[in-house]
């Protein structure tokens, strides 16, 4: 009797676990999880359904108004309709040499339905993103057709757990080289590589073709010389 008590005690803890897991990590979130600083990127919103008995029916992410993005691009998902709105800025941004006034505020999805035990992918293109920032968060809104609305807001502060609605948050990483060759090589200097490859590669070619047209005439020779050893050996054969 103890042996069985002891069984479902740990059994049902496991199933807690399991749950308080499930609940923990099911939430609103971005990905890539990171991008890097200055660039430009796309990013999913990855937005599981929490619920058994109600469907999401709008997705609301929010942009920080402190970190305007000249670009915000979404990409058409089916069944869903996508509504992008821009503010004009206090600041105005300079961006391949033109005068950029507003930015984008808020992007909604709306129209859809993801099912329970389901989840819904929600691309975007954003660019130029921050040089002067480690992180940039995205508060968002979930609404289900049942009225119920989930506020994705809560930012994670360093050293603390988890909240319980954290907000999804895309990493900014330093880039590893501005040069294409990965080393922080500028572009003239790319392009002046990229002529010393090519020049190399053109004289190791030009190396490789003497030295096979060299082989190629000392074989020749090797074989017009046993060619004459054997015409002087004939010749003498007859003359005997």
């Amino acid at each position: 009797m103890k042996s069985s008590r002891v069984s479902f005690a740990a059994a049902l803890a496991a199933g807690s676990v399991l749950v308080l897991s499930g609940t923990a990590f099911a939430h609103v979130g971005v990905q890539p999880g990171e991008a890097t600083k200055g660039g430009y990127t796309t990013i999913n919103f990855k937005v599981p359904n929490e619920r058994d008995n109600a469907s999401t029916t709008q997705l609301e992410v929010n942009f920080p108004v402190d970190q305007p993005l000249s670009s915000v691009m979404p990409q058409d998902v089916p069944g869903w309709t996508v509504t992008v709105e821009k503010s004009k800025l206090d600041k105005p941004l300079t961006v391949h040499g033109k005068q950029v006034n507003e930015a984008v505020t808020k992007v909604t999805w709306t129209g859809g339905k993801i099912e329970p035990g389901k989840f819904q992918q929600f691309p975007l293109s954003v660019g130029k993103l921050p040089e002067n920032a480690d992180q940039m968060v995205f508060k968002s809104i979930q609404t289900y057709d049942n009225g119920e609305v989930v506020r994705w807001i809560e930012e994670t502060k360093e050293g603390a757990a988890e909240p319980q609605n954290p907000a999804p948050v895309l990493k900014l990483t330093a880039a590893k080289g501005a040069g294409q060759h990965g080393t922080g090589a500028t572009p003239d200097e790319a392009k002046n590589a990229d002529k010393a490859a090519a020049s190399g590669h053109d004289e190791a070619a030009s190396e490789h073709s003497t030295d096979t047209t060299a082989r190629a005439l000392g074989i020749a020779g090797i074989v017009i010389g046993l060619g004459g050893v054997a015409f002087g050996f004939a010749s003498r054969r007859r003359s005997a």
